[in-house]
């Protein structure tokens, strides 16, 4: 069934108004449906697991998948708050990167801490002056011990607010240490605030986050891991939802003429790597640049005038390359447990996937999807094939 478009008096309305639609304009294309109730299931059944990592290329719509989640959440607590008006059903915030090139904890528990609109934060720590000033984090005056009284004041937040799952997006930066600190040790700090509290952590962030699962066998335990991957056009199941986000797109560009996206599939696919968000941001500069130029539809012109340079596509395919080929499954580690274990050998499988989000790459990105289309022809309206 095809998708409705735009309400037609979008088009009367201002640049301004007809842009912003289109931002806010959210596809709940099937990777992200699958990822978003894979998310679910695991903070409505832990099973054990402190922590859910998720990770993903840059642009997938890891950032989309969190905001859904965290609606989800709210609107599932809703009866529960009326009766219990002071519980936060989830926490959200952002890895801040630091300035000094090491992740800052002290940072980080004031932002949770605002994130869950505590109180009288600044009562709840000692206040130390160092030397003829103070260090701030958020208007908040910290000492140079105000760490551990950060903590301890988040920990009694969440015990007394009791939120299903705090989620952390832009992970990676929790990855940043100072020298001769260990990863381990900052795993182990989230890992001890999610049991202690009795909340989940989710952690979501790029390929930077595979691996940490697997620092100890403590982690290992404690941990779940869900793969929010990339569309992959030698997968003909993924060309079709690719094209589908395609026809929901040009369907709701509040444009006289309904351009041809679906048409110029492998050129936009090859232009957004694969990655609904890469994609999604484009489109927002080409209608962006488009609705200035007062066009009646989107043309090839628009969206080449907007496209990302080859360099940082080809970083972008380098990073899911890399990512995608750390998480391979490798048949002589599992020999090597059947061995530990006292089992025979038995032959492995040709590929075993965890979850189809999680399933690996057999080839490289390239062949024709990597090739630009010459053409400059208007993306038109006359004739246009669209996916069902």
């Amino acid at each position: 069934m095809a998708p409705e478009g735009f309400p037609p008096e979008l088009l009367g309305q201002p640049v301004s108004t007809r842009l912003a639609y289109f931002v806010g304009k959210v596809v709940a294309h099937p990777r992200l449906q699958e990822t978003h109730h894979a998310v679910l299931r695991a903070l409505q059944q832990p099973a054990g697991a402190a922590l859910l990592i998720i990770f993903g290329p840059t642009g997938v719509g890891k950032t989309t998948l969190r905001r859904g989640v965290e609606q989800q959440v709210i609107e599932a607590a809703l009866p529960e708050l009326d009766r219990d008006p002071g519980r936060v059903p989830v926490v959200g915030l952002e890895a801040v990167a630091s300035e000094a090139g090491q992740f800052n904890w002290k940072d980080y528990y004031t932002r949770a801490l605002q994130a869950l609109e505590e109180p009288l934060i600044p009562h709840k720590i000692i206040d130390r002056p160092r030397g003829n000033h103070r260090e701030r984090a958020g208007g908040i005056p910290i000492g140079p011990a105000a760490a551990p009284e950060l903590r301890r004041a988040l920990e009694q937040a969440l015990l007394h607010r009791r939120p299903t799952a705090m989620i952390v997006d832009e992970a990676q930066h929790l990855t940043k240490m100072a020298s001769g600190r260990r990863l381990l040790d900052q795993m182990d700090v989230l890992k001890s605030l999610a049991a202690l509290t009795e909340t989940v952590h989710v952690l979501i962030g790029t390929y930077e986050l595979v691996g940490l699962a697997t620092l100890s066998a403590q982690l290992s335990r404690r941990s779940h891991e869900l793969h929010f991957g990339r569309y992959r056009a030698e997968d003909p199941e993924d060309q079709r939802a690719f094209q589908s986000v395609l026809l929901t797109f040009q369907r709701h560009l509040p444009l006289a003429q309904e351009p041809d996206l679906v048409g110029h599939f492998e050129y936009l696919y090859e232009q957004s790597v694969g990655c609904i968000g890469v994609l999604k941001d484009w489109l927002n500069r080409a209608l962006a640049a488009a609705l200035e130029d007062g066009a009646a539809t989107l043309t090839a012109h628009h969206l080449e005038r907007q496209a990302e340079p080859a360099r940082k596509l080809l970083s972008l395919a380098r990073e899911i390359q890399e990512g995608e080929a750390a998480l391979r499954e490798d048949g002589r580690e599992r020999e090597d447990v059947r061995r530990f274990l006292g089992l025979r050998s038995e032959p492995m499988p040709q590929e075993t996937p965890v979850s189809r989000g999680a399933s690996t790459t057999s080839r490289r990105l390239g062949g024709r999807v990597a090739e630009r289309l010459p053409s400059r022809d208007p993306v038109g309206v006359g004739g246009a094939e669209r996916a069902s």
